[in-house]
């Protein structure tokens, strides 16, 4: 028998005694026979599974959409889980009745994932809501019935209706929701009902775990049916591995930071300006909400988009086994293919990079089937630090080219001290090109990955040295 998941489930609490690592999209569905949360994917791609989770932090409940699909019902304990009947009122909301008005449904199967996400949206950005920001909440949904510009529609009904909010905290634009009919009145008692469930240190009590589970965004693609028959470890149950701060010139970033978290935070913002843009590549605002940093490091993927930024970055691991704790060189943390330099016993449990000096330029790339929300065919992310036309100090790194994220060692070597010129950029691509050992597979061949390789290189040093460098010189020099 399992210890009981407390937690509330839209208007009421429960306590739910299912395995920890279950799926709660097939909590939902299975036990709690709420048929409105859809299965279609099962791999966070559609949408079709959103819900929204609500959580205490400062007090207040905060809200985020995330897929169902990929979420261990062990993390709900001592939050508030919503899903599409946990927003149904005596009338219809804003969000449902702009997409009733605007033809924005057919079959139906996509809707209430969509009226999850978009809800979250409006709760987050109140009367501020921008259209940028509806395509931004949309972005995890596929929908193969109406197109979306019924749905484009819709949000321009729901950004009017939001024009009567506030623009301020999430918990504020809540509470005017919750007076303006657009959110149920009991969302009002929900941070005090949270505040009496106490929340356990382990999901397996004192039992010792077979599989940590973090946010859960490629383990439960990859052995979702197995997970819920063994001991897992929900490590989200462990908030002193989030956060992000800066301490004695390095920045420090708890291994369960999302995505989302990461890229909002100001002091990544400082250090990597263009952060939020990278993010649009990687993958939805609902996955984001579950990906965490450690994740895709532990996760060992040759492509890992995350793993790939912070190489570039110089980041160094935290890796914990009880009371000890060690640090390991990024760079140093991939053995071979999906093998790691850690014991079975341990977890990282933190990311410390040097916080880029002003003299630093930083580029992320990457090239896939589609332009959004896939996974990298070729990716590849860079810091320089150069004193004029001269580098000083360059660290690449390039993913989908090898067994294992690669940092290129030999490249940043030779680029060391050396005049930035097209013929540098040249002879660097060189370097490159016998340092990589592409395979092909699905995503492209050898061929096309190493002309890949070459382009992204270029690509990096195009943007950041438009002055020194232009693709038709580049070129010239091949």
């Amino acid at each position: 028998m399992f210890s009981p998941i407390r937690f509330v489930l839209n208007r009421q609490e429960i306590a739910a005694a299912e395995p920890p690592g279950m799926l709660v999209l097939d909590f939902l569905r299975r036990r709690a026979m709420l048929m409105g949360t859809k299965e279609g994917c099962k791999e966070g791609d559609c949408g079709a599974c959103a819900a929204l989770i609500g959580e205490l932090r400062g007090g207040e409940a905060r809200y985020t959409p995330v897929t169902s699909c990929l979420v261990p019902l062990g993390e709900l304990a001592g939050k508030h889980l919503v899903t599409v009947e946990g927003l149904n009122m005596e009338r219809l909301s804003p969000v449902q009745d702009a997409i009733v008005a605007e033809g924005a449904t057919q079959c139906g199967f996509c809707t209430p994932g969509i009226v999850v996400s978009l809800t979250a949206q409006l709760m987050e950005k109140g009367a501020s809501l921008t259209a940028e920001e509806v395509k931004y909440a949309l972005s995890g949904h596929l929908c193969r019935c109406t197109g979306y510009a019924s749905l484009k529609r819709a949000g321009e009904l729901i950004i009017k209706d939001a024009a009567k909010l506030g623009s301020s905290s999430q918990s504020e634009n809540i509470a005017q929701m919750i007076t303006s009919g657009m959110l149920p009145e009991y969302f009002r008692e929900i941070p005090e009902r949270l505040r009496k469930i106490q929340s356990p240190a382990s999901a397996n009590g004192r039992q010792k775990p077979e599989v940590f589970i973090a946010g859960g965004t490629d383990l439960y693609v990859q052995r979702g049916e197995a997970l819920p028959d063994m001991r897992v470890e929900v490590l989200n149950l462990h908030p002193e591995m989030k956060g992000i701060s800066a301490n004695e010139g390095e920045i420090r970033v708890g291994a369960l930071t999302t995505f989302e978290e990461f890229a909002a935070h100001p002091l990544v913002r400082e250090a990597i300006p263009e952060i939020q843009s990278y993010m649009h590549w990687n993958a939805s605002w609902q996955i984001r909400n579950r990906a965490t940093l450690g994740g895709n490091i532990v996760n060992a993927s040759p492509i890992g988009d995350m793993t790939i930024l912070l190489l570039a970055l110089d980041s160094t691991l935290i890796l914990k086994n009880g009371q000890k704790s060690r640090k390991l060189p990024l760079a140093e943390f991939f053995k071979g293919y999906k093998q790691l330099a850690k014991k079975p016993s341990e977890i990282v449990s933190e990311i410390v990079f040097p916080k880029p000096s002003p003299a630093a330029r930083i580029n992320f790339e990457k090239v896939s089937k589609r332009k959004r929300l896939d996974i990298a065919s070729v990716n590849s992310a860079i810091k320089i630090t150069a004193r004029g036309r001269v580098i000083q100090k360059v660290n690449l790194s390039v993913g989908g080219v090898a067994p294992i994220p690669l940092f290129m060692r030999r490249t940043c070597e030779f680029l060391a001290e050396k005049e930035i010129t097209p013929e540098t950029v040249a002879q660097a691509a060189v370097i490159a090109q016998q340092e990589i050992s592409p395979i092909s597979d699905v995503r492209g061949s050898a061929e096309y990955k190493r002309l890949l390789a070459r382009q992204l290189l270029f690509a990096h040093f195009v943007k950041l040295f438009a002055g020194y460098v232009n693709l038709r010189e580049l070129f010239a020099d091949l």
